[in-house]
Order: structure tokens, then C-alpha cells, then sequence
């Protein structure tokens, strides 16, 4: 591949996105749907073109965060219907039925004003009912005979799916995820007694599918992380994940500038870092403001000429610095690798999290936005 003009880019795969949904489709197995979740940019890869590499595979739904993101995705040709997760504000309510978006509902308080507002537009809406199963963040906690009785009110909001949310499927550790199952599905056997059968029952996210957190009544999976080459590792005696992805994302950064400086001398905001002999150093032109967490100052590591090598004092907002001197070769215009892979050595966005004290989700959502997108 040709050398790009971008001070920092990110390559995404195309092939290997394609590659990690067919291994969620095979592990959701058959009858199951998929529902791609896209939300935050499809996680800093451009949900744009993730969502027309899903849809070309046949993803049956896919997932956002918010009307905008929803209607973002209509205005570029995308069809396929859309569950906007983390609800829509009344003020959002045109917005979401102009651009055929399915809400979730997370109160009966709000169920009853979305029946409200589709009846004074005399339209039919349909939406997913989020369940709290022990989360204790989004979703009703409401007792199932009030759930029901509300939905035998409603005269023009229709329940297409129920759905919740695991707090920690990978934990091996905790019974949690076994008494969120057992929450939820004695709330859906009451409402299938009292006749509300939705045709999308969903509460697997990636963890959940990759360590088979999967009862035989879901309907539909709803793997994000996976999409994008990652499942989060296990705690405790944990089954083999039976995902097999890759990472999708590659991300480069061009060298502004070498020095050779003495020992002793001091590098970066605030002189953190001290030289403790002659070196030789490169200024990269990606920093925070890129996405190149503020907590790798002084600790993290790039691959630059095939080598893990350190990052020098504080990633300030466009730079950062790194050690160089195991190799002449590399001068301002040549490229490192933030994220990605260069002969034997690798990092991946959740080597960088445990160097950052963060989440794989956090560094790939945090590459901003004047980084260039290339698909290929």
C-alpha cells in the first residue's frame, strides 16, 4: 500500500470486519438474529461504512446510541431498521419516527408518553422494552403485572422486543449474571402468559455470546466489541470464547521531528522524563486531542521499526515522544504504529487499556475525530 499524506490515520479492514460478524453470525447459530451495534461511531471505526459492511452480510438490525446517530445512518442510505438504545427524549420524538427509528423504553411513565404522542400523530409506533434485570441503571423495575397492565393500555405504541443488559458476563466469579437470567426470564414468561409475545427478545451483548450466557428463548444477539476484533478476557473458570475475531483497526502516526539529546536532559511538559543517558528521540504528530490517552505519559508504548519502544514524558495535546535509539533509520515523514501490528511486534487496543488504566471500549472510542478514516 502506497504511503498516505495524513500526520495520523487509522486503516480499517474491510475483510476482517466481515470476518468477525460471519464468526457471531455462526456463534448466535441458526434462527437467532443479529443486531450490529454501531453506536459512538461503530466504536471509532465510522459507522457509516461499518453499517454498509454489516448490511452487505445481511445483519438483520443494528444499534445506536441516540437519534442523531440513527439519522446519521439514514441520511447515507441505510435501511435496515435501527433500535436507538439509550431512549428518545420527548423533543426527540419527530426526529425518530421521520427517520423510522425503533426506541427502547426504559419506563412505563415513559411508555405511556410515547403511546401518548403516537396517538396525537395517528401513528403506530412499535419499540423495545428495556427490562432492569439487576443492572440498576437504565430500563423498568417495575413489577410484571404493571408492565402488563400499561401494555394493555396502549393503543398506538407496539411492543416489538424486550430486551436488558448484563453488568458482567465475563465474571465467572459472581452469580449475577445467572440472577439477571432468571429476572428476566420470569418476567417474560408472565408477559407471554398474558399474551404479549415480542417477536425480538435480546440480552446478549459480546461477553454474553462469547461465554454462552445464552438461554434458548433469545431471539436476537447484539454483539458491538466483537464486531471490532475484541471480547473482553474471563474472570474465574470461564469456558473458551466461541468467538474467533481479530482486530479491524490500525492506527499509524507520522514522525514530525528526531533529536539526539544528552543524558540528563528533559523531555515533555512539566520534565517528567530525564534522559539517563544520550538518545535518540522522535516527536510523533498525534497527542491527546487525537486520542493517544493522556495516561500512557511516561508509561506507554508504541511499535516504531518493528520495536516496542517507550513513550517519553507527557503526551501533550497533538505529540507525543518516543525513544528511538534502537534504530537510524526512521526520520520525520516516516510512521510508527499507535495500534496495530509490525512483524512480531503487536499491541491491540486492550494491551494499551491495561497500560492506561482504562477500557479496550475507551481507547478505541477515544481515537478522535481528526484522525482520518481509510477503508480498505
Amino acid at each position: 500500500m502506497p504511503a498516505l499524506p495524513y500526520r495520523s490515520y487509522v486503516l480499517i479492514s474491510r475483510d476482517q470486519l466481515r470476518q468477525n460478524y460471519r464468526s457471531v453470525r455462526a456463534a448466535a447459530g441458526a434462527g437467532v438474529a443479529v443486531m450490529g451495534v454501531v453506536k459512538a461511531g461503530a466504536y471509532g471505526h465510522g459507522a457509516e461504512e461499518v453499517a454498509r459492511v454489516l448490511v452487505s452480510e445481511g445483519v438483520e438490525w443494528l444499534a445506536v446510541s441516540s437519534v442523531a446517530e440513527g439519522v446519521t445512518l439514514r441520511r447515507a442510505g441505510i435501511a435496515t431498521p435501527i433500535l436507538v438504545m439509550t431512549g428518545v427524549l420527548p423533543q426527540e420524538w419527530r426526529a425518530a419516527t421521520d427517520a423510522r427509528l425503533t426506541p427502547s423504553v426504559h419506563s412505563l411513565d415513559d411508555l405511556r408518553a410515547l403511546d401518548r404522542m403516537a396517538r396525537e400523530a395517528e401513528t403506530m409506533v412499535d419499540y423495545h422494552l428495556k427490562i432492569d434485570s439487576g443492572m440498576n441503571r437504565m430500563g423498568t423495575r417495575a413489577a410484571a403485572e404493571e408492565i402488563i397492565a400499561v401494555l394493555r393500555s396502549a393503543t398506538h405504541a407496539r411492543l416489538n422486543g424486550l430486551m436488558t443488559h448484563f453488568a458482567s458476563p465475563a465474571d465467572y466469579t459472581s452469580k449475577q449474571t445467572e440472577e439477571q437470567t432468571d429476572y428476566f426470564s420470569a418476567v417474560i414468561e408472565q408477559l407471554r402468559r398474558a399474551g404479549f409475545a415480542p417477536p425480538h427478545i435480546h440480552m446478549a451483548s459480546t461477553n454474553a455470546l462469547a461465554y454462552r450466557r445464552n438461554p434458548g428463548w433469545l431471539t436476537m444477539v447484539r454483539p458491538g466489541h466483537a464486531l471490532y476484533g475484541y471480547v473482553s478476557p474471563a474472570r474465574g473458570s470461564a469456558p473458551k470464547p466461541l468467538l474467533n475475531v481479530k482486530p479491524v483497526l490500525t492506527w499509524k502516526a507520522k514522525i514530525l521531528t528526531v533529536k539526539e539529546i544528552p543524558g540528563g536532559a528533559r523531555v515533555g511538559y512539566g520534565g517528567v522524563f530525564c534522559a539517563p543517558q544520550a538518545m535518540r528521540i522522535a516527536v510523533l504528530a498525534a497527542g491527546y486531542a487525537d486520542g493517544v490517552s493522556h495516561r500512557l505519559s511516561n508509561k506507554g508504548k508504541v511499535i516504531a521499526a518493528g520495536k516496542l519502544v517507550p513513550i517519553l514524558g507527557t503526551v501533550s495535546m497533538d505529540v507525543t515522544t518516543i525513544d528511538i535509539s534502537h534504530t537510524t533509520s526512521l526520520m520525520p515523514g516516516d510512521e510508527v504504529t499507535l495500534l496495530g501490528r509490525e512483524g512480531d511486534a503487536s499491541l491491540d487496543a486492550q494491551q494499551i487499556a491495561r497500560m492506561a488504566g482504562t477500557i479496550s471500549y475507551a481507547i478505541l472510542c477515544g481515537i478522535g475525530a481528526r484522525v482520518e478514516r481509510v477503508y480498505v
